[in-house]
């Protein structure tokens, strides 16, 4: 016997749709408050969701988007036939990977210790710390270059001073994976911590009394309490972090490094190649189908990483 949809009653529906005008009409306020930001997000990051079919064009300035001829895949074959697919793919997952890692541990380290300080000297630390993240790369590369500049540099006079070979910084790519993440640490550092910290300032603090009653050192605090409850926001910060992969700082990459083409074995990452093809070229398609590559891969990357938090741990995953 087949029994009636009572949700397809007119009644039925005609009553869902009133409550949701009701809803809306109740909340407005709210709704207002969103409204600014929600129209941004939809005219900066979905309408520019149609240019990706330049992904599969040959872009002709005189045809326009629409008018330009269909090329399929080929946009896509002339990065990944290219000779510096694998090392500008290899360079990007490492050197993101590394600073994710080496951020986020001294991070975590970094909000434990302000933790445990009083408020005033908390402020000040807060406050050096944050201080490099409004800095712009360019601003970096100068103090960088002052730094490492081969004649005149501070490092090669403190070399030379202690009896050092010298080292021409910017002709030698062997010692950049370790300067990159140095500078992204330093000048991220205080992001990162402010954000885990204001994680640690959540928790209860009944949890630290009751633990120091029962005589629990700072250290077994830390493992048994801190740790434990910051987990699921280390977890979102990472698989976030994670998604953007292969995204790089475009500033950091070209201006820290001068562009030195010496220096493009372990420093050229998905980004600066991507620029230098467009300088050259000009090829609006290729440029567009790399873009779309780092967003599915990133995706992809979001959704399998979620999964596994998932497996280990459901309340930790995003989703």
């Amino acid at each position: 016997m087949a029994y009636p949809d009572v949700m397809a009653h007119p009644t039925i529906k005609a009553r869902k749709r009133n409550s949701f005008w009701r809803g809306i009409k109740r909340n407005w306020g709210l709704i207002s408050l969103a409204l600014p930001g929600l129209i941004f997000v939809i005219v900066f990051q979905y309408f520019p969701m149609f240019g990706l079919v330049l992904a599969f064009k040959d872009f002709n300035f005189g045809k326009g988007i629409w008018g330009s001829d269909w090329v399929g895949l080929n946009n896509f074959k002339f990065f990944f036939t290219s000779d510096a697919a694998l090392q500008v793919t290899r360079n990007t997952l490492l050197l993101n990977l590394s600073f994710i890692i080496l951020t986020n541990l001294v991070s975590i380290a970094f909000a434990l210790m302000l933790f445990e300080l009083s408020r005033k000297a908390v402020k000040l630390y807060q406050t050096t710390l944050f201080f490099p993240y409004f800095l712009s790369w360019v601003v970096v590369s100068y103090v960088t270059y002052a730094l490492l500049n081969p004649q005149l540099g501070v490092i090669n006079h403190l070399f030379k001073q202690l009896g050092f070979a010298e080292i021409n910084w910017y002709m030698e790519s062997k010692y950049w994976p370790f300067i990159l993440s140095l500078a992204f640490l330093w000048k991220n550092i205080g992001y990162s911590t402010l954000i885990f910290y204001t994680g640690l300032m959540g928790i209860d603090k009944s949890y630290y009394e009751a633990a120091a009653i029962d005589g629990a050192s700072k250290w077994q605090q830390v493992r048994n309490i801190s740790i434990p409850l910051l987990t699921p926001l280390i977890t979102l910060i990472s698989v976030l972090q994670i998604g953007k992969i292969f995204y790089s700082d475009f500033g950091m990459f070209y201006f820290l490094t001068a562009d030195s083409g010496a220096l493009y074995a372990t420093t050229d990452v998905i980004d600066t190649y991507v620029y230098r093809a467009l300088r050259v070229s000009g090829d609006i398609g290729m440029a567009t189908a790399i873009g779309l590559y780092q967003s599915l891969v990133g995706f992809v990357l979001v959704l399998t990483v979620n999964f596994i938090v998932r497996k280990i741990n459901k309340e930790n995953a995003i989703f």
